[in-house]
C-alpha cells in the first residue's frame, strides 16, 4: 500500500497524460464538471493501473455527447438509459456517466434511474466507500466524503451510509462485497457484514447474469479463499451456490472424515499454484471446478458400519450437480462442458500408484480428458490435501510418472489425434455402407482397437475390420 503522498502523486502522473487534459478542458469550457471517479482512484492508491476508465459528470448523457464528438475516434450509448456514454480516443475507452441520484423499488431489479447534480449524492451512492473517491478535472482536487482512503488503508469494505439502504436500493452489492475482499483481501466491516446475512434472501431478485459475472471476478481474485468464506458465512452462497455451503458436511462421534468445505478451499488454493505450471494462469474453468470438485459428496454420503464415510460415485453425481447449477447460472456450453469434464474425471488417477496403468488405460485417460488434459493434470494434483508427506510424496511422483508416460506415449502415437486407422469414408468404402448406425458401430470398433493395441496401420485395421463385420 502507497502512502496518501505516493498515491496522489500517482494521481497526479496519471492525470497529467493527453487524455485527461483534454476531458477535463472541453467539460469545464462547456460550463460542467468532470471527475476521475470509483476504481481508477482506488487502484492509484493501491500502486496499481485501473482497466477501466471511468468518470463522472454534472452533464446529461446529451450534452456528454454533444462535448465528446468533436474529439474522440467513436462513441457509443449503449448505456445511455443509465447514464453512460461510451468513447475511445486514440488507445484508451473511456466511460462517462452523468451523477446519478436513483432510487430502487424494494421488489424490483432495476432502479429507477434519476440523475443528480452534486458529487458528493453520487459518491454516496455508490457500493464501497473504497469506490467513493474522486478526482475532479481539471483542477486534480481529490475529493473523499465518505473516509473511503482511510478504510483503503485499513483493509476495510464498508459502505458510504446505512448498508440495509445500500443493499436495499442494489442487492448485487452484497456480492460485490465478497468479490472484493477476494480482490483485494480486505475484511467486511462487522455492520455491513451483518447486513448482507440478515438480507441474503434479497439476492434472489438479481438476474442471473449479474450473479455469475460478480462469482466469476471472485474466482479470480488473488484471495478466493476470503470471498468465498463471506459469501457462505453470510448465507449469500445458500442462494446463489448451495452446492458450497452443503460441503459443510455434519459429523458424528462415531463416524469422521475430513471437512469437506475446508478441503475444497484447499483445492481451490492449490489450484491457484498449480496454474503456472501448466499455463494456465487467471483459469476460471480449473478454479471453478476446483470448487466444485467435491459437489457430490452431499448427496452420496453413507456412513459405513465400522466408523467409515464413503461418497461413492460423487464424482458423476458432482458433474451433474455443477452442469445444472452452471446452467441456472447462464454459463455458455462450453464452460459447462469442461467444468463437468473434469469433475468426472478428477478421480480416475488415484489408483495409478496402487498399480501402474497399461498404455491402454493411459490412451483411455488421454481420450476422456481431450482439451482439458492440463486442467486434469493441474486439479488432480491439487486434491492432494492430506497432512501425509510420505502419502503426499508418493502420489506426486506417481502423478509425474504418469505425465511421463503420457508426454512418451503422445510422441509416439500422436495422440492429441486421437483416432481410429481408418476413417469413416474408409469404413464405408471397405464395407460397402452408406451413412448409417453401423458405420458408426464400425467406428467405434476400431476406435477400441486403437485404444487397446496403439496404431495397427490402414492393412491390419482393414483386416480386423472385416473379420468383426463377417463375424456379426
Amino acid at each position: 500500500m502507497q502512502t496518501t503522498a505516493e498515491a496522489l502523486a500517482n494521481l497526479e502522473r496519471i492525470t497529467d497524460s493527453p487524455l485527461f487534459v483534454t476531458l477535463g478542458r472541453i467539460f469545464t469550457e462547456a460550463g460542467h464538471e468532470l471527475s476521475l471517479v470509483g476504481g481508477p482512484v482506488r487502484d492509484a492508491f493501491l500502486g496499481r493501473k485501473s482497466p477501466d476508465l471511468d468518470f463522472t459528470t454534472s452533464a446529461t448523457p446529451d450534452e456528454t455527447l454533444a462535448i465528446l464528438k468533436p474529439h474522440v475516434d467513436a462513441h457509443w450509448d449503449i448505456g445511455r438509459e443509465f447514464g453512460t456514454i461510451g468513447a475511445r480516443m486514440g488507445d484508451d475507452t473511456v466511460e462517462i456517466t452523468t451523477y446519478r441520484a436513483d432510487k430502487y423499488d424494494p421488489e424490483s431489479r432495476k432502479p429507477h434511474v434519476a440523475f443528480g447534480s452534486d458529487l458528493n449524492e453520487d459518491l454516496f451512492r455508490r457500493d464501497f466507500t473504497v469506490n467513493s473517491m474522486a478526482l475532479r478535472l481539471p483542477e486534480k482536487i481529490f475529493v473523499d466524503p465518505f473516509q473511503g482512503l482511510k478504510d483503503l488503508l485499513d483493509g476495510v469494505l464498508r459502505t458510504p451510509g446505512k448498508p440495509e439502504d445500500s443493499f436495499s436500493d442494489d442487492p448485487l452489492r452484497m456480492m460485490r462485497g465478497a468479490r472484493f475482499a477476494s480482490q483485494l483481501g480486505f475484511e467486511i466491516e462487522p455492520a455491513t457484514f451483518e447486513a448482507m446475512t440478515a438480507m441474503a434472501d434479497r439476492i434472489n431478485i438479481i438476474s442471473a447474469e449479474r450473479v455469475q459475472a460478480e462469482f466469476v471476478k471472485l474466482m479470480l481474485g488473488k484471495h478466493p479463499r476470503l470471498g468465498l468464506e463471506a459469501l457462505v458465512d453470510s448465507g449469500l452462497a445458500a442462494h446463489v451456490l448451495p452446492e458450497l455451503p452443503a460441503l459443510k458436511l455434519e459429523t458424528d462421534e462415531h463416524h469422521h472424515h475430513k471437512d469437506v468445505f475446508e478441503h475444497t478451499l484447499t483445492v481451490v488454493e492449490q489450484a491457484i499454484d498449480y496454474e503456472k505450471d501448466y499455463e494456465l494462469e487467471g483459469d476460471f474453468i480449473l478454479r471453478f471446478a476446483a470448487l466444485l470438485h467435491d459437489c457430490g459428496k452431499p448427496a452420496t454420503r453413507r456412513l459405513e458400519p465400522g466408523g467409515g464415510v464413503s461418497f461413492y460415485h460423487h464424482d458423476l453425481v458432482g458433474a451433474k450437480l455443477a452442469a445444472k447449477r452452471m446452467r441456472a447460472l447462464k454459463f455458455d456450453n462450453d464452460s459447462i462442458k469442461a467444468v463437468s469434464r473434469l469433475i468426472e474425471l478428477h478421480l480416475r488417477f488415484f489408483g495409478y500408484s496402487d498399480q501402474a496403468w497399461t498404455d491402454s488405460a493411459i490412451r483411455r485417460y488421454v481420450r476422456d480428458a481431450g482439451d482439458q488434459l492440463l486442467r486434469l493434470h493441474a486439479l488432480t494434483r491439487a486434491d492432494v490435501t492430506t497432512r501425509n508427506k510420505r502419502k503426499a510424496d508418493r502420489l506426486s511422483h506417481a502423478y509425474d510418472d504418469l505425465e511421463q508416460r503420457i508426454v512418451k506415449i503422445m510422441e509416439e502415437e500422436e495422440l492429441n489425434a486421437l483416432r481410429p486407422d481408418l476413417s469413416g469414408e474408409e469404413i464405408m468404402a471397405i464395407l460397402d455402407l452408406k451413412p448409417s448406425r453401423e458405420v458408426g458401430q464400425a467406428y467405434s470398433f476400431l476406435m477400441e482397437l486403437r485404444l487397446e493395441e496403439g496404431p495397427l496401420g490402414p492393412d491390419e485395421a482393414k483386416k480386423r475390420l472385416l473379420d468383426w463385420w463377417n463375424s456379426r
